[in-house]
């Protein structure tokens, strides 16, 4: 419970249950990502995952890339802004880390 509301007090965006699983499955499952691939590991279509990856992406947490050795597939891949995200959330979890933490993005991140 604790966790949760460290979160809601911090200010950051409310993320849906989806958004937050799609984002801890691209960070902590080994990659390439794929919207296909992930819509099978989460059991949802690729439009709903396409939709979370929107979300996430216009926050900064998650970055699509496209393959360069073929051209018609796009990877998702981290972000510096999402890797701080989840390390404050994570210490939310622990208790290491105040609610207000999260509010602070890296100078780099964009």
């Amino acid at each position: 419970m604790q966790t949760l509301v460290g979160y809601v007090r911090s200010g950051q965006p409310d993320l849906t249950n989806r958004q937050m699983a799609l984002l801890l499955l691209v960070y902590m499952t080994p990659g390439p990502h794929t919207v296909r691939g992930l819509a099978q590991s989460l059991g949802v279509s690729k439009p709903v995952v396409t939709r979370a990856l929107n979300t996430l992406g216009a926050l900064g947490y998650l970055r699509r890339e496209r393959d360069e050795a073929d051209r018609r597939n796009i990877f998702v891949a981290h972000t510096e802004m999402g890797a701080h995200f989840l390390e404050g959330f994570g210490g939310l979890i622990d208790g290491s880390m105040p609610e207000h933490a999260l509010d602070k993005a890296p100078a780099t991140a964009h």
